[in-house]
């Protein structure tokens, strides 16, 4: 295979964060070759602005320096040239996050939207890749990870040469540079591999003997085969880090260290279980929006935001099978996914947001609002995220009411996907909704107007008392009760209407939640509150324990550098808490 754009990449400088990359066009534009990096990664619905980490650039044609202009704040053009046109650049990499690149001394990682400029013209084309190792002795036992197709590549290390299709093929396959540890394990007869990096100690064949049940679960409710010849999991684990990236044959994730199985323990922690769902939920997106997406993602436009109405579909129902695909594939038990389930409607019942913003703006608005939140977020959006799964929740089992149990949102994924293996097409913005009509037959419009365009609470208690499970709201007990399966039959606590965090000047206020005491007595998020009736701020739960509602205290705060005081009535904490309690053969949706 001839082809016109070679990238060769090497991590040059560890110890600075520096990535070398040198980009090859052996056919540049006549008029002068454009080049350019992405603003944003798909998955991550965000400017994240790549281009303000490319630290040296320059370009040249057989040896000789060749004007560079920059055209935008991510574009730039190369005067003509008669040969070819190399393209020599820096990228700093310092993000741990899943959406970047990262380099240290202890490992690599880089998402290619990150390092590998387009060369305009050529996007549909096919390109290469030789990934270099760093020098030095201290990086003699780094290895390559990746499920880029090989071209040449070490068989050991993986160093040296990869191919891709085009180049939204190319930044779609995120590479792990280090000394990982990796296990391997068969997905209906997929190649799977997990790639750890960081500092741990873990069962890691704990760990893919359960990611195999639910990736063979996942598979199987789509229909073999899987969609990709085979797939990797990067995961680096640390402190107080969380989350993960969608990509066609891989995902990357970040996880605190302590989330790991440990040898001889064979529960599954709340830690674990969190992991789980996260590996649950990224591998879903296999599917669900790396397949399957939206037709204003058909082609990626990644120099500006892309807009749509959908995204409470590829994230919202992905969310709902993420924890669903747990029970389903015997991991955890029925009253397990009862107790998370319920802390996901305490979540949206929580935040006056859900009573403000429909989940069709809540995805059109990702852009602006979900992604970038402040402390008067909870009283102005809602999650496409959770209410995005409750939503799907509902739906599945309004699917199963009004089918008499013939039907299921499972049909309309697999419809879907199938749609999708026929055209390839997207699916435009009121497509979704005809699709499922058609599959199921029934008539949904009344539910998708107030699920998706309305603001008014899903009809959860009586779909879920349909099935064997009753629903109920009481006062959380204190702020560390997320919800659960228990009634706590407690009174009302007193309540400041606040979400806080202890910190060593007193307790910080996140958020003021509106209607509550606080708000009426002027908090606001930031304020750092340090005394309660002359008393130290230090345990606000300890201190709002020796009050009852109606009850008046004297708070003092700071506010920058400006201490404030006022006095607050105390209101009773409202029934937020979401109870599930199973009935005796209930939750039969579940199992099927």
């Amino acid at each position: 295979m001839t082809v016109s754009v070679r990238y060769t990449l090497c991590p040059s400088a560890p110890e600075a964060h520096l990535f070398e990359v040198v980009l090859t066009v052996s056919r540049p534009a006549k008029n002068g070759q454009i080049f350019s990096l992405p603003a944003w990664i798909p998955g991550s619905y965000m400017i994240r602005e790549f281009s303000k980490h490319i630290v040296e650039i320059r370009a040249e044609s057989a040896g000789k320096a060749v004007r560079l202009v920059q055209l935008t704040k991510n574009s730039w053009q190369a005067a003509p040239v008669k040969g070819s046109l190399v393209l020599r650049y820096k990228v700093y990499a310092f993000d741990l996050s899943v959406r970047g690149a990262y380099l240290d001394a202890q490992r690599g990682f880089y998402n290619g939207s990150s390092v590998f400029l387009a060369a305009d013209g050529y996007e549909n084309e096919a390109c290469e890749v030789e990934i270099l190792p760093p020098e030095g002795k201290a990086y003699a036992d780094w290895k390559v990870a990746t499920s880029l197709p090989e071209r040449g590549a070490d068989k050991k290390t993986g160093f040296g040469g990869y191919q891709a299709a085009s180049y939204d093929e190319l930044i779609d396959h995120p590479v792990e540079l280090g000394a990982f540890e990796r296990v391997s394990f068969k997905a209906c007869g997929v190649p799977h591999e997990f790639v750890v990096s960081g500092r741990f100690r873990a069962d890691l064949k704990r760990l893919a003997r359960d990611a195999k049940k639910i990736c063979e679960y996942q598979i199987k409710l789509f229909g073999e085969p899987a969609p990709f010849e085979r797939y990797v999991f990067m995961l680096f684990v640390g402190k107080d880090i969380y989350g993960g990236l969608e990509h066609r044959a891989s995902t990357a994730l970040v996880a605190n260290r302590d989330d790991l199985p440990q040898q001889g323990v064979e529960e599954i922690g709340d830690g674990y279980l969190k992991l789980l769902g996260l590996i649950s939920h990224e591998y879903f997106h296999s599917w669900n929006v790396k397949r399957m997406k939206p037709a204003a993602f058909t082609p990626y436009d990644l120099n500006q935001e892309g807009y749509t109405r959908l995204l409470w579909a590829f994230e919202g129902i992905t969310s709902y099978y993420d924890d669903l695909s747990l029970v389903r594939c015997g991991l955890i038990d029925e009253k397990r996914y009862l107790g998370l389930l319920a802390e996901t409607i305490s979540g949206v019942e929580r935040g006056a947001g859900r009573l403000k913003q429909t989940l069709e703006q809540s995805s059109f608005e990702a852009w602006t609002k979900y992604y970038r939140q402040d402390e008067n977020s909870p009283n102005s959006i809602v999650s496409y995220y959770t209410k995005g799964a409750l939503a799907a929740l509902a739906l599945d089992l309004t699917i199963r009411r009004d089918s008499q149990g013939r039907q299921s949102l499972d049909d309309v994924m697999r419809a879907l996907w199938r749609k999708w293996l026929d055209d390839g097409k997207g699916l435009g913005e009121d497509e979704w909704e005809s699709q499922a009509q058609a599959v199921t037959g029934l008539d949904l419009k009344a539910f998708f107007d107030r699920a998706l365009r309305g603001v008014e609470s899903l009809p959860l208690a009586e779909l879920l008392a349909a099935q064997g499970v009753e629903l109920r709201f009481e006062p959380a007990v204190n702020a560390g009760d997320r919800g659960g399966l228990a009634l706590s039959g407690k009174p009302a606590p007193a309540s400041l209407g606040i979400k806080a965090v202890a910190e060593a000047q007193g307790v910080r206020v996140l958020n003021v939640y509106d209607g509550g005491a606080a708000q009426g007595a002027g908090l606001s998020g930031g304020d750092v509150i340090v005394a309660i009736d002359k008393l130290k701020a230090v345990d606000l739960d300890k201190a709002l324990a020796r009050y009852q509602p109606g009850d008046k205290l004297k708070l003092h705060w700071f506010r920058r550098d400006e201490l404030i005081s006022a006095q607050v009535e105390l209101q009773a904490a409202p029934a937020d808490a979401c109870r599930l309690l199973l009935q005796d053969g209930g939750a039969q949706w579940l199992r099927r």
